[in-house]
């Protein structure tokens, strides 16, 4: 019979580095959490070769009397808890005592500290199994531990290490972690001798974000605070243009601490919902401020993941705080211009040689505006004679009409041939900077004199002869049709680029949802029930979700064996064909299978319907058309973005077209 023997101290802190030391990082993770519990306002961390041979971590802080040394290693010994009540109030970062134990088991470990008080400090050295007595030595006031070798004495454990980039990215990701926690506090991280990160103490969280994720990313961010009771919740959620492929990128800091909910990273999911595109995920940096007594922190050997007193009131704080400054934020995307890379020029140059370039350059664009001047006379020249052709061949109601139309037509060609001659006339003579005109990339260059007295509303849009085919003018509006697919129209203080089947999709979700949550969906009853031949495992799905799809207009019952008979279906769905919807509907509900709520399930299905129902790209929009779909713009709640997350609209500001065509 197996005898029962306790095991000694070396093997039970090995044991507990197996929980709470996994590699490197989760060394640098528990030193630098000692040190922010020290007290200290600079923390140094000093890596090579990812942490395999050495870790180096030295702060400021109110370092450790010479007679706790030697018990700072061993088991279960902190200065952070002094009873089992102290655990529902834990303040602090660390308090089990297992860290430096479990460190000192597994590495070549050396520890110098310092207090205030004392003039000088000492040094105890931890080899694995054995340790030597607390020695004197010279250092600041503060602690600094050195770990070596890391699992030199579990070689198992060794061997599982990654490469050092790999284990290098695990110290970088504790790091910033820590260091977004504690803005106030000063961070510095080297790697092999080269300084990664210098993180000054601020005042400004968006400016700590900066340093580490860069400048673009911190200007995008949106500021988001709200407090419930004693519940204050605060911070920065990314602008929806700005996400990732990962859930890494969420950063929830709780008293603190960085931890991971999973109802909360659903909270915040839910408040992105139809702002992002599937497989996509917000990006966020958030602080839960909150008694320590409302929640237990001692659920997981790493403190990674907490128990809330009341998980759903910060379920509900979240998604509301969130969702509410969607809702009063302007979400539209604006639209990017990459901007010409200027390069200076060399200070020794003469005068002379900069205004020969000055003179080749002034050239070199005449020339090139010369050609380009031809080029679109040409070109519209033989479009005006295509268009004069083409309105020949569609003859009208009579030919009266006909003879009306194409003298039109011959007059406005010659008002444009004519500017076009007088531009090349005044060619030597104009200004382009100081020019009350513009130049188009055509070298037409109309004042709004030109335009009105051509009446071009109707028939030119713009002057550009291959533009003008596919472009539309909405009659009453500003708005004009490209390519079948996008409208154009100037609001505010600029111009705003409109992807028709994004925004009619949105629309019409919402319509959807609304009639939905009411229950008075419109339905289009089939006079003969359609049969639709499918799986047995789709038969036995949709019979079982039979409510859920009569709540979205599907009503389907079973005509024997694998056939399901539709006998309706959302009448604002005339197009589509019912066996292709059913189709999509199941193959939905096989994808959520009972992962979500059915609230979520019906959100799916009108997302795809909406979609189906929603005027395609390439589908050609008539005046009335384009104005009510602009019209119905404003009624939407989210007309940012349509139900998938893509972007309705993109905005150019005036700045940004002057930016372009050189006037600022």
């Amino acid at each position: 019979m197996p005898e029962i023997r306790q095991l000694p101290a070396h093997v039970v802190n090995q044991i507990a580095a197996g929980e709470v030391i996994e590699r490197p990082a989760s060394v640098v993770k528990e030193l630098m959490e000692n040190s922010v519990d020290a007290g200290a306002t600079r923390i140094d961390v000093s890596i090579e070769k990812g942490g395999r041979e050495r870790i180096r971590i030295a702060d400021n802080g109110c370092g450790i009397a010479p007679e706790q040394l030697k018990l700072a290693v061993t088991s279960h010994a902190t200065s952070k808890i002094q009873s089992a009540d102290d655990l529902f109030k834990v303040q602090t970062l660390g308090f089990r005592g297992e860290a430096l134990a479990s460190i000192a088991s597994v590495s070549r470990f050396l520890i110098r500290s310092r207090t205030a008080e004392a003039e000088g400090g000492h040094e105890l050295r931890v080899n694995g199994e054995s340790s030597a007595e607390p020695a004197p030595c010279g250092c600041p006031v503060g602690t600094v531990i050195e770990v070596q070798s890391l699992f030199f004495n579990t070689p198992v454990r060794r061997k599982f290490l990654k490469t050092v980039q790999t284990e290098m990215g695990h110290v970088t990701e504790f790091f910033s972690r820590l260091a977004l926690a504690h803005p106030q506090l000063h961070f510095t991280l080297r790697h092999n001798d080269r300084l990664i990160h210098d993180l000054p103490p601020t005042n400004r969280w968006n400016e700590r974000i900066a340093a580490l994720y860069g400048q673009d990313l911190a200007e995008k961010l949106i500021w988001v605070e709200s407090e419930e009771g004693e519940n204050l919740l605060r911070g920065y959620i990314a602008h929806p243009s700005e996400s990732r492929s990962h859930a890494r990128m969420q950063y929830l800091f709780l008293n603190g601490r960085f931890i991971r909910d999973r109802a909360l990273q659903h909270a915040l999911s839910e408040a992105y919902r139809g702002l992002l595109l599937t497989g996509r995920y917000p990006i966020s940096f958030l602080c839960l401020d909150m008694p320590p007594e409302n929640v237990d922190v001692n659920v997981h050997p790493t403190k990674l993941e907490v128990r809330f007193q009341d998980g759903g009131r910060h379920y509900s704080q979240m998604l509301g705080t969130i969702r509410g400054k969607f809702l009063s934020s302007d979400l539209n995307h604006r639209g990017q211009v990459k901007e010409e890379k200027k390069t200076s020029d060399s200070k020794v140059e003469t005068k002379k040689t900069e205004e020969s370039d000055t003179q080749e350059i002034a050239t070199s664009e005449e020339n090139s505006w010369q050609s380009r001047t031809e080029d679109a006379r040409q070109t519209l020249s033989n479009w005006a004679t295509e268009q004069l052709q083409q309105t020949k061949e569609n003859s009208f109601d009579s030919e009266l009409q006909e003879e009306q139309i194409v003298e039109s037509k011959s007059k406005q060609f010659t008002s444009i041939n004519n500017e076009l001659n007088s531009i090349a006339d005044e060619t030597n003579s104009v200004d382009i900077e100081e020019s009350d005109t513009s130049f188009s990339p055509t070298a037409e260059r109309l004042n709004t004199s030109t335009i009105e007295k051509n009446n071009f509303t109707k028939d030119f849009i713009n002057n550009d002869p291959e533009l003008a085919p596919s472009i539309r003018l909405a009659a009453d509006t500003k708005a004009i049709q490209v390519c079948n697919r996008y409208l154009i129209a100037e609001e505010g203080d600029g111009v705003v680029i409109i992807d028709q089947h994004a925004l009619h999709e949105r629309v019409l979700y919402e319509q959807l949802r609304e009639r939905v949550l009411a229950g008075n969906l419109a339905k289009q009853r089939l006079l003969i029930p359609e049969p639709v031949e499918v799986t047995a495992e789709e038969a036995a799905l949709a019979l079982e979700h039979q409510e859920l799809l009569n709540q979205v207009g599907l009503e389907v019952e079973s005509f024997g064996d694998n056939t399901l008979l539709v006998s309706s279906y959302p009448a604002i769905l005339k197009e589509v064909k019912i066996e292709e919807l059913l189709r999509d509907a199941l193959a939905q509900l096989q994808k959520e299978g009972k992962q979500l709520a059915v609230r979520d399930l019906i959100d799916d299905l009108l997302h795809q319907m909406s979609c189906k129902a929603a005027v395609k790209a390439g589908d050609h929009l008539t005046h009335e058309e384009v104005q009510a779909l602009l019209n119905q713009r404003h009624l939407a709640q989210d007309a940012h973005h349509c139900p998938h997350g893509r972007p309705t609209a993109l905005v150019f500001t005036r700045a940004e077209l002057d930016k372009q065509f050189k006037r600022t």
